[in-house]
């Protein structure tokens, strides 16, 4: 009887033993995972920071984490201090949303070493930090498609926010799209020097189309180029989200985001203890970068050919920057039957052929 006790006693502490150390090896879902988002703009209802805004109430609604996020952050040292105002509020994984924010989070990162940082659309990287962003560039071309249908005086105006790679890759992956359809149509480019301001994003527009653009596209946060499209009669292609309801007789699609199933992923891996700081660059078959659906106002034959090279990019047979690409001032990129590489477009600071406009740089 002694025996069979003392036998029972040993299985009862090896199970409470091998019970605390299954509670160490994982975290709980939401207990001590709180997730920040810095954005550059206003939330609303439409551009970058709602498309963002929407995969953090997608993570709150999937994962039970808790979120906590501020708005119209500027792109200077002030993301330092949202930073620390964030990590004192119990954050230990915050996302930077706009390219911007990359050298100011990396000022600090080395501050906060249990913290998890993901810078979007930059370059900078730590050991506590990474970098994510979307080939925003495919369905740019494919948007790219529609317009070069749609114009009749082959004229196209684009409203773009800063003479970066990201926008210049996506004017020129555009500027392609449009002259696979229709080698005539040139592209005109205007800086507003900004990513959010409805008022001179509609000032740009209108210049474009007192030039004779008779389809505006943009680089910019708001719907503010396709209402001035609108208001004129002529078509737009929009950016970052879905903005129909904004310019109902003007908009025909846009290249839109999905940031739903990567921020998930990422914070799953937080919570899992398996998160490591790998930078990534994520395209349509990912599922995170989409061109939205045409409407009415698309040309006849637009959704026939976007499918066609839609589904070519995704099963990797078409990509975008490949062959020999002409540039703005004549000398040639690349090789036939040759992509460019992630480095090469990733670094892209020159318009290609058809493009009119002219990359300030400081």
């Amino acid at each position: 009887m002694r025996k069979l006790k003392i036998i029972s006693v040993l299985v009862l502490s090896l199970l409470v033993l091998l019970t605390a150390c299954s509670d160490q090896g994982s975290e709980p879902q939401g207990t001590t995972t709180k997730v920040g988002f810095i954005y550059v703009g206003m939330i609303g209802t439409e551009g970058f920071t709602y498309s963002h805004d929407q995969g953090r109430l997608y993570l709150e609604q999937e994962l039970g984490v808790e979120t906590m996020y501020q708005e119209a952050v500027d792109e200077s040292a002030e993301v330092e201090t949202v930073i620390a105002n964030m990590v004192d509020q119990g954050c230990n994984v915050i996302f930077g949303t706009s390219y911007g924010f990359g050298k100011y989070m990396l000022n600090v990162a080395d501050q906060y070493p249990d913290v998890k940082f993901l810078h979007c659309s930059g370059a900078q990287d730590a050991e506590n930090m990474n970098t994510y962003f979307g080939r925003m560039y495919e369905p740019r071309f494919l948007s790219g498609l529609v317009a070069g249908l749609k114009t009749k005086t082959n004229k196209i105006g684009y409203v773009a926010a800063y003479e970066i790679s990201e926008v210049i890759r996506g004017i020129n992956a555009f500027t392609l799209g449009v002259q696979t359809v229709n080698p005539e149509a040139e592209v005109e480019v205007v800086w507003t020097h900004t990513w959010y301001d409805p008022a001179t994003e509609k000032e740009a527009a209108l210049a474009l189309i007192d030039n004779n653009c008779d389809v505006i596209a943009q680089h910019q946060d708001t719907a503010a180029p396709q209402q001035a499209a609108e208001e004129r009669g002529i078509a737009a292609v929009g950016y970052h989200s879905i903005t129909e309801k904004n310019a109902p007789e003007a908009y025909m699609t846009a290249p839109i985001w999905n940031w739903n199933d990567y921020y998930k992923s990422e914070v799953e891996k937080v919570i899992a203890g398996t998160w490591t700081p790998e930078n990534v660059w994520l395209g349509m078959n990912d599922g995170l970068v989409l061109l939205a659906p045409l409407t009415e106002n698309a040309p006849d034959g637009a959704a026939e050919i976007v499918e066609e090279y839609q589904s070519k990019i995704i099963a990797g047979d078409f990509h975008v920057f490949s062959g020999v690409i002409t540039k703005q001032d004549g000398t040639t990129i690349g090789e036939e039957g040759q992509a460019l590489s992630d480095e090469e477009m990733l670094n892209m600071s020159y318009f290609i052929k058809g493009v009119n406009g002219k990359i300030e740089t400081n």
